[in-house]
């Protein structure tokens, strides 16, 4: 009889405890424990419309991206991420904002400051070349873009409503960003029907870099006998030396050209999304984003040439006729001004997601986008991915991506320009073309992480390889990896 009172004394207690600290005893942490993610890519891309030199040339790049994301539980609600990561890389463009620099950026020219206007190690009057086909090795060369961000989110106990914060940063050598935001999701009908809103906030500014020619220009005040250009010949269109003084006739002067005053890129945007579980097998979502930005938003490293002013070169005159084809690896044609765009652009894309479970073996997840913005870019993305479960821990996961687009009223291919136009750009990623994307990945998953290093066991492991063409030839390809550790 006592062992009964017992028992059932027992039984009331637990249960009264757990009535008053229900949270603790029933409620499942939102992070069981920490996680992290190692994450790496390697981005190769070449193409002819490079425009750093005005819409011709060679767009050469590589990339290497390695980034580290730690997902730490602060307790049963509330997580804390950390995102870090490195973006280094060579890009044959980018080389030539100074495409008469053979040196480096401590090639043992005048100074050693790494500023694009140095002129290597060219001597006072002898000849020098350059060309938009040709990489240089200037201090443009090759950059590294470092940049964090760090998340906070919290849960409420029944799991219905979750708020996030988030803080980040990033700089490279002509640039650097402040970023800040938070998002509120709100789910329904148990959990089968999500709400989302979010905001976010960039502050960038500009390290402005310029065209050796054009800063050089302004440094002399339009003296070309000193400075950049003391001592070297400059060509006209016919192959002819002009006289750099002007008294036999035009010379080469941009007049459009000026430093730029402003030197903030703010960005403000506001993102609404809102998913349904349709069925067993269907997911649903449809979202809506609308960005704002003001300031200069145009890159001070592009060259603009215009039709209505006279060419004028560097280099070997006899490759002028073939200016415009790799056959030129020796003479450079002197920019008329730099890229020049409105200071405000307001983008609207609205999308939709649609998911299906086909049976235990194969899925569809479908993507369409629809863009479009204030400078006259209309474009549609489509994209479709078919995961395949080939084992318990197994999944290969084969996709293609379809992109379209049009023109911004800005653009015009090289040397097609008027100098009386207001704004102007030869940026290819702002001209009309297609795009098709083709990829395959695969990955391991081991949801009870027998594999371990130190305290931490292998939960997921995912690589992945993507090729993307262009319909104006720009080709790139793709390949990441990812590892996701859990500490045990």
């Amino acid at each position: 009889m006592n062992k009964i009172i017992k028992i059932v004394f027992l039984f009331f207690a637990i249960a009264s405890f757990a009535q008053n600290d229900s949270t603790k005893v029933y409620k499942k942490r939102v992070l069981e424990s920490t996680e992290v993610d190692f994450l790496m890519s390697y981005y190769k891309q070449d193409g002819n419309n490079a425009s750093v030199t005005g819409g011709i040339g060679t767009e050469e790049l590589t990339d290497i991206t390695p980034t580290i994301v730690v997902s730490y539980p602060l307790n049963d609600d509330d997580v804390l991420t950390v995102d870090v990561g490195i973006s280094a890389y060579t890009s044959a463009s980018s080389s030539n904002l100074n495409p008469w620099d053979s040196s480096g950026a401590s090639g043992g020219g005048d100074d050693d400051d790494d500023d694009d206007d140095d002129f290597g190690n060219r001597a006072v009057g002898v000849g020098v070349e350059g060309s938009p086909w040709v990489a240089s090795s200037g201090a443009s060369e090759a950059d590294t873009w470092v940049g964090g961000s760090v998340t906070y989110s919290h849960s409420s106990d029944n799991r219905n409503f979750i708020w996030t914060g988030h803080a980040s940063f990033s700089a490279e050598y002509d640039y650097t960003s402040i970023g800040f935001g938070g998002s509120i999701a709100k789910l329904f009908n148990e959990k089968n029907t999500e709400l989302n809103i979010g905001a976010q906030v960039y502050l960038d500014t500009w390290s402005p870099q310029y065209p050796t020619e054009l800063d050089s220009y302004l440094e002399t005040s339009g003296n070309l006998n000193n400075g950049f250009f003391s001592g070297v010949s400059i060509w006209d269109q016919n192959g002819s030396e002009i006289d750099k003084s002007g008294n036999s006739g035009t010379i080469w002067s941009p007049e459009n050209y000026n430093y730029i005053n402003d030197k903030a890129r703010n960005s403000y945007s506001v993102s609404v999304s809102f998913s349904q579980i349709l069925s067993k097998r269907a997911q649903g979502a449809i979202f809506f984003d609308l960005v704002q930005q003001n300031g200069w938003l145009a890159n001070p490293m592009q060259r603009v040439y215009f039709s209505d002013k006279e060419n004028y070169y560097i280099g070997n005159p006899e490759s002028i006729p073939v200016y415009t084809t790799n056959e030129n690896t020796n003479v450079f044609h002197l920019a008329d001004d730099i890229e020049r765009l409105p200071d405000t652009r307001i983008k609207t894309p609205i999308g939709l997601r649609f998911n299906y479970f086909i049976n235990e073996y194969l899925s569809l997840r479908t993507y369409y986008r629809y863009y479009f913005d204030d400078w006259g870019v209309n474009s549609h993305t489509v994209n479709i991915e078919m995961p395949i479960k080939i084992s318990d821990k197994f999944t290969l996961y084969p996709s293609f991506r379809y992109y379209t687009q049009t023109a911004a009223d800005y653009f015009a291919p090289y040397n097609e320009h008027l100098s009386t136009d207001q704004y102007y750009t030869s940026d290819y990623d702002l001209s009309k073309f297609d795009a098709n994307q083709y990829g395959f990945g695969v990955s391991y998953t081991d949801i009870f992480t027998k594999a371990h290093i130190w305290k931490f066991g292998i939960k997921n492991v995912d690589l992945r390889f993507h090729q993307y063409n262009r319909s104006n030839g720009l080709s790139a390809w793709i390949v990441s990896g990812a590892i996701k550790f859990i500490m045990q």
